[in-house]
């Protein structure tokens, strides 16, 4: 069950609006790393979650702080729309389009830049909406819950890691005090959480439930431990031999690192096997066509055979 409350977990109303910024912060609500994109995939995670009660809390304690994070910024758009032209103010673009051609710019960047998201008007009424900045509608095949949670908190650090870098790139972006200002808490929970994900890996990896590498339940005897740990140069120059990656012991514990300067394939040229004739398919050679008479369709030819 989940319970509203009619109160804001932290907001500062913009002092004016900017109906171009509001476009620009939808990316927030419904972009691939947006707060739809982490509320999603947490609160599946929680739901999904069949380890110690610990983890399954914690993931929907955060995912239902995210839904908080989706009004608050809804609530943003909403004040930056208020009293947007809905006409367009003719005579401007005209001035500022000509000022472009003449100084040499693309006037196509300069109507975009200066132009607000139309569906703002005519789609939600000068409201926020489930989609990134240029419009595109969230999707939920942005989000991440494998029920493997070590594979799941790295997919979360992830997601807040992209997340607080357009946040704080939007703040920069920006010279209001208000719209700064409630950015700034965003920024500070994005700064938990990145830490929450990192101390979660850690108490799941010191709780013997899940270790490098994902899954830590597939036998290691099964891989071909012999390639497990190189790494292989497969571009011009040596430089990444300098690395963590290419010398001592993996991250895992389980094996050594292995610079290879020059890896050769391992297996001959690939040849293809001959298709069907019925799938009329081109073959190797003119001599493997056959009289060119046609053969049994697919579904008689699946038939026959079966």
């Amino acid at each position: 069950m989940f319970y509203h409350t009619k109160k804001l977990q932290y907001f500062k109303p913009p002092e004016k609006p900017d109906a171009v910024y509001a476009m620009k912060i939808q990316e927030l609500i419904g972009g691939t790393f947006g707060e739809m994109t982490v509320m999603m995939q947490y609160l599946f995670q929680g739901w999904n979650c069949r380890g110690p009660a610990k983890y399954r809390d914690m993931l929907l304690d955060v995912g239902t702080e995210e839904i908080g994070h989706i009004e608050m910024l809804a609530t943003m758009i909403a004040h930056l729309l208020d009293k947007a032209p809905v006409k367009v103010k003719e005579e401007g673009v005209k001035d500022a389009v000509v000022g472009a051609v003449m100084g040499g710019t693309n006037p196509r960047d300069v109507i975009m830049n200066a132009a607000m998201n139309p569906q703002h008007a005519i789609v939600s009424g000068l409201g926020a909406m489930p989609a990134d900045s240029v419009g595109y509608p969230w999707n939920g095949r942005f989000i991440v819950a494998s029920g493997n949670l070590l594979a799941d908190f790295r997919s979360n650090l992830h997601a807040e890691s992209q997340g607080r870098l357009q946040a704080v790139r939007l703040y920069e972006m920006s010279n209001d005090p208000g719209v700064k200002d409630t950015l700034s808490f965003m920024i500070a929970r994005d700064t938990m959480h990145q830490n929450l994900w990192l101390a979660a890996i850690e108490d799941l990896e010191s709780s013997g439930l899940e270790t490098t590498p994902v899954p830590s339940s597939f036998p290691l005897e099964l891989e071909k431990r012999e390639f497990a740990y190189q790494f292989w140069n497969h571009s011009e120059g040596t430089e990444s031999s300098e690395g963590r990656w290419a010398k001592g012991a993996s991250m895992d514990g389980k094996g050594e690192f292995q610079y290879v300067g020059h890896p050769q394939p391992l297996s001959p040229k690939p040849e293809p096997p001959q298709p069907d004739p019925i799938l009329h398919g081109t073959l190797k050679s003119p001599s493997a066509q056959g009289n060119g008479a046609s053969g049994a369709s697919v579904v008689d030819a699946t038939v026959i055979r079966s």
